[in-house]
């Protein structure tokens, strides 16, 4: 595929209803702010299940909508309200065990971080890996969950850019799109690049299934 004709296929993907990130889809309006960098991790945590993303996001809809939106909220609330809205959004498979984990998470959050992912950001020194590991030590987030919360993220955080994981990359392979992060980032501005991640972990997977796992 020549230059020309991989930018053209990059453009197709951005206009089709495919490159909308999850965060957009759950309502996060993603910035560098303690609420929504919050609302992305419970967000991932919600999609690293095997279980349809659509699912994943309407199950954090309801956590949001039923008050959940901060980690002291979510702390606060009962594990059964947890389960509850869990529930609600059809987050029936792993509800209890995620509504137990979700208060786990929410009180490492508070006590290791105060509140604020992006103290997580500055204790890791801008170091994508540290980053990453940081986020596999909260309840229920694996390499899955946080490779979903940094190519999120890499929107707001430039120094995770390119941040295209193997997902993302066998999607391009599947779309004929270079399966190198540096040629495939370079076909789009850096702020594109969380919503070409998305729309690729949905070609890797299909359209019905966009879970990391």
């Amino acid at each position: 595929m020549t230059r020309t004709a991989t930018t053209a296929r990059v453009r197709e993907l951005l206009e089709d209803g495919s490159s909308r990130t999850y965060a957009q889809e759950a309502g996060i309006r993603l910035k560098d702010t303690p609420q929504p960098l919050y609302q992305l991790l419970v967000l991932a945590h919600l999609l690293s299940a095997r279980i349809r993303a659509a699912t994943a996001v309407a199950a954090a809809e309801a956590l949001f909508e039923a008050g959940m939106r901060t980690p002291r909220r979510m702390r606060e609330a009962t594990w059964q309200q947890r389960v509850d809205a869990l529930g609600e959004g059809g987050y029936r498979r792993y509800d209890e065990r995620t509504a137990t984990q979700l208060g786990q998470e929410a009180e490492l959050v508070l006590e290791r971080y105060g509140g604020d992912l992006r103290r997580m950001r500055e204790s890791a020194h801008g170091d994508t890996e540290a980053m990453r590991e940081a986020l596999q030590e909260m309840p229920g987030i694996g390499p899955a969950g946080a490779d979903i919360f940094l190519r999120e993220a890499q929107g707001i955080w430039p120094e995770l850019a390119p941040y295209l994981d193997d997902r993302v990359l066998e999607g391009a392979r599947r779309t004929g799109l270079p399966a190198d992060p540096v040629a495939l980032a370079r076909l789009v501005p850096r702020d594109e690049l969380p919503a070409v991640a998305a729309a690729l972990v949905r070609a890797s997977v299909g359209r019905a299934r966009a879970d990391s796992g």
